[in-house]
């Protein structure tokens, strides 16, 4: 991961919870941890877990009932909430676009609020749209209604970091898109936090989703946090009954489709295999699973994001890992 220590936040959360008039229990009960800088973090858990009600303090939507949180080390509740969130995007998963404002002056909003010149804005909306595989030249005067559910979606990606802030907090922004969408974005964001390092925070209900993106995974049910660690010792050592039926952790082929490829890597040898079938760091043991079986092959060559080979993936290597009480590695450590 390519962090910029000016450009991403650390944040502690210390002893937070929140309690809503009239409710039973608090929607947030004490939850304690550090995200660091660059990090990206994922809020797993069903719906009501208190994933959006945690990423709302973070932004001071609401104060907490209790605790406190800190960015960088500075308590939030001791600077102003305008000026606090001029530090953080904030991408939800309708967009939130304004429905009568062009998608330039969408993008737009928060550098007008900056004081920036047209000069400058007119270019960072270039630079953004770009960034989100949206042609400026074909998309600049368009409305959102004429966009599709996806290029709303990046669209308020652009918007939230118009203005290059030092955490993006994201609320289900995929929740809503077709499956195919979906999974391109995924590639997308992933791909855009490698390359400008900002902190974020990513809330979602899907397994796969919080496994292909997180760089950590804080599992969450009745406003506390079950489990916080990688992905790869959550996968493989859930912490309780809760976190293995979250994860379908006993069914074989389920666990492999959550373990990326990459935490399984061999290094390669001299010379390099060239007639091996070939699969993405990136994919999961599943599909390593399924392309050896079809190949009638008994390794597969690993390719990184740029299609170097980096280590190759066995058979052996899968069955092993296939078993529930297998050791775990950290699958970005690869």
């Amino acid at each position: 991961m390519t962090t910029n220590s000016t450009t991403a936040s650390s944040i502690t959360i210390d002893h937070v919870s929140r309690v809503f008039p009239g409710m039973e229990r608090p929607a947030v009960d004490d939850v304690t941890f550090d995200v660091q800088p660059g990090s990206f973090v994922v809020l797993l858990g069903p719906s009501g877990c208190g994933k959006t009600t945690l990423l709302k303090l973070i932004n001071r939507l609401y104060d907490p009932t209790s605790g406190r949180i800190l960015i960088d080390g500075t308590p939030i509740d001791t600077v102003s909430a305008p000026q606090l969130r001029r530090r953080i995007g904030y991408v939800v998963q309708q967009s939130g676009l304004f429905p009568h404002m062009r998608v330039e002056d969408n993008i737009a909003v928060v550098p007008k609020l900056l004081g920036w010149d047209r000069a400058r804005t007119s270019k960072r909306i270039d630079e953004l749209l770009d960034l989100v595989g949206l042609p400026p030249e074909a998309y600049r005067r368009r409305f959102p209604a004429q966009l599709s559910g996806g290029e709303q979606q990046r669209v308020g990606l652009a918007r939230a970091l118009a203005a290059s802030p030092s955490m993006l907090l994201m609320d289900e922004p995929f929740g809503a898109l077709d499956a195919i969408t979906r999974n391109r974005l995924q590639g997308e964001l992933h791909a855009i936090h490698q390359r400008l390092g900002q902190t974020m925070l990513f809330v979602t209900h899907d397994v796969e989703e919080a496994v292909r993106l997180a760089d950590v995974i804080v599992v969450m049910r009745d406003g506390k946090v079950v489990q916080h660690d990688v992905p790869g010792r959550i996968v493989l050592e859930p912490a309780d009954e809760f976190v293995s039926s979250l994860l379908g952790s006993g069914d074989v082929l389920r666990r492999l489709s959550l373990i990326p490829v990459g935490s399984m890597l061999t290094p390669l040898g001299q010379p390099l295999p060239t007639d091996l079938p070939r699969i993405s760091r990136s994919s999961n043991l599943r599909s390593a699973l399924a392309q050896l079986l079809e190949s009638d092959s008994s390794a597969l060559l690993v390719l990184d994001d740029e299609d170097k080979p980096v280590g190759t993936v066995t058979l052996d290597a899968i069955r092993q890992r296939s078993h529930p009480d297998s050791s775990v590695t950290d699958p970005r450590s690869a």
